[in-house]
């Protein structure tokens, strides 16, 4: 084939062309700005939700051994079922997600005042209603340990019912 050099454009002129093209586009960044992150896994976010909340549930327990309502003793059984309860939750989460930080940012500071054992049942009583809508969202291992979880917590209602001082 013979290539001139008057206004004819060679196929071989247009395909360089073309390659020379798709390799400068390709060289260049499509978006400048931040790489796009890795949407959460929806149970990753549920799971610190957990945590957070068994969290703020044991530090409940702390404040009602001040309340002189029963002895101190008789709130650490509870105590331990939900300090059990996180060691579940916590061990659910994959190893990547336990170093990201909480949804919810850092926790609010807890007040040192003494919660009553009415309290106590109140929380429990909330956080009992709320696992079914929690399990509807959950995956099968996770929904079955929020089953157990909410039984365990239905009974703590009982439980701190009959507690005397």
């Amino acid at each position: 084939m013979e290539h001139t050099s008057g206004g004819h454009l060679t196929r071989r002129a247009l395909l360089g062309t073309a390659v020379s093209g798709l390799i400068v586009s390709g060289c260049s960044s499509v978006s400048s700005g931040p790489p796009e992150q890795k949407p959460v896994d929806p149970q990753v976010v549920l799971l610190r939700s957990l945590i957070a909340a068994k969290e703020q549930m044991i530090a409940l327990y702390q404040r009602g051994t001040l309340s002189g309502d029963v002895p101190a003793t008789a709130l650490e059984p509870f105590q331990e079922r939900h300090a059990a309860h996180l060691a579940a939750f916590r061990k659910m989460l994959p190893p990547d997600a336990t170093a990201s930080p909480s949804p919810t940012g850092t926790p609010s500071p807890v007040p040192t005042s003494a919660v009553s054992v009415k309290k106590l049942r109140d929380a429990e009583r909330k956080a009992a209603a709320g696992r079914p809508d929690q399990m509807a969202t959950a995956s099968p291992a996770l929904a079955q340990l929020l089953a157990s979880v909410g039984a365990c917590e239905a009974v703590h209602v009982m439980a701190l019912g009959r507690l005397r001082g």
